[in-house]
């Protein structure tokens, strides 16, 4: 198995003041550029971190062969 590589980002703001939530640029080795979708979770601190947890595990089994 290659070595792999997670990217992430976490940023708490108030949702209200939230507008729009855009895809991260990513640029590869090979000059290609891809995207990274963003994902938007509100709620409390705990409603958060429970689904944070969730989010993680179910990205992992989309992926058994890792």
């Amino acid at each position: 198995m290659a070595n792999l590589a997670l990217i992430y980002g976490l940023r708490l703001f108030p949702a209200e003041d939230l507008e729009q939530v855009g895809d991260a640029a990513v640029q590869l080795k090979n000059g290609r550029n891809e995207r990274v979708t963003m994902h938007l979770i509100e709620g409390s601190k705990e409603e958060i971190q429970a689904t944070l947890l969730q989010s993680i595990e179910a990205f992992f089994e989309m992926y058994p062969e890792i």
